[in-house]
């Protein structure tokens, strides 16, 4: 059994552990608040966006803008990955390696080459332990970040896409959904596909609009701001995504620590009532052995 002065040490140790979850807790519950208010500003514009560029494209041909080529062949495909900097939020970097890795490996059993954009380290790290090819990476971006990040992101798939160096572009990232849930989605950028209407969507909306001017004018304006606005919702998304993953860790560890601490005072009493037993019972043995 240990002594009373080692399970006293670990219950120090204990408590300042504790004091650091707690605080981290209040950090990432903080970031939460300025994320999900940044993500829930942007998402509708991006749905509605998505929404009216698919509305655009599908009246066009994939002749009318280099972006909308459907090529024959797929050779490179180039996967961005949205990750953290930092560790510490659970099983939420795990989830988007393993569908980034998942991907890569069905892409490669294609026959196709696998090539990866990497934000944050997480990502980097697990994808150069892989073996894959990065073509880029951006690193402790995640902690404060704004569309100039998202442009240079979509600049350089549209140009790696244009030159041919890209046949496919894909984007991973972690959907807020609540504090309690994030998921792992892909997201299909290049080349961009038309959007077919559901049913429901194609019975109600019988309306032809004329644009001005040419839908072949507005996709050459619009086509690459689609890019980095997905862009920049993939990384608004998995910012808040990361930092309310951290907050339930943290949370949970918090709850781990009183537990442990409630564990070792128990124990530090029992160990501390047998001291006192075994003592009492050297004064009465001693009495005793006076007496005779």
């Amino acid at each position: 059994m240990a002594s009373l002065k080692d399970v006293k040490v670990k219950i120090a140790a204990v408590k300042k552990t504790k004091q650091i979850t707690k605080a981290m807790n209040m950090v990432a519950s903080a970031k939460l608040r300025n994320a999900q208010a940044r993500i829930e500003r942007f998402r509708p514009y991006a749905e509605k966006f998505y929404g009216m560029l698919g509305d655009l494209a599908k009246g066009a041909d994939g002749s009318v803008h280099p972006l909308l080529e459907q090529r024959d062949e797929i050779k490179t495909v180039g996967i961005i990955l949205a990750t953290s900097d930092r560790g510490l939020c659970g099983s939420f970097n795990a989830n988007l390696i393993t569908q980034a890795r998942k991907l890569a490996a069905a892409k490669k059993a294609e026959g196709k080459t696998v090539k990866f954009i990497c934000v944050g380290k997480k990502g980097r790290d697990a994808v150069r332990k892989a073996g894959y090819e990065i073509m880029a990476q951006y690193t402790d971006q995640m902690n404060s970040f704004d569309f100039t990040l998202a442009n240079r992101l979509g600049l350089e798939v549209i140009s790696a896409f244009l030159k041919g160096e890209l046949d496919e572009v894909l984007l991973i990232f972690g959907q807020f959904v609540s504090i309690a849930r994030q998921l792992p989605e892909t997201l299909a950028l290049l080349p961009m596909a038309s959007q077919e209407p559901a049913a429901e969507t194609k019975a109600q909306s019988t309306i032809d609009y004329t644009y001005e001017p040419s839908i072949e004018g507005l996709l050459a304006e619009l086509l690459p701001r689609f890019i980095k606005v997905q862009v920049y919702r993939g990384l608004l998304e998995t910012s808040a995504s990361e930092h309310a993953a951290r907050m339930a860790s943290m949370d949970n560890a918090t709850r781990n620590c009183d537990d442990m601490v409630q564990a070792l005072t128990l124990q530090y009493n029992k160990a501390r009532q047998a001291t006192i037993t075994r003592e009492l019972m050297d004064i009465v043995g001693g009495a005793e052995a006076l007496k005779g």
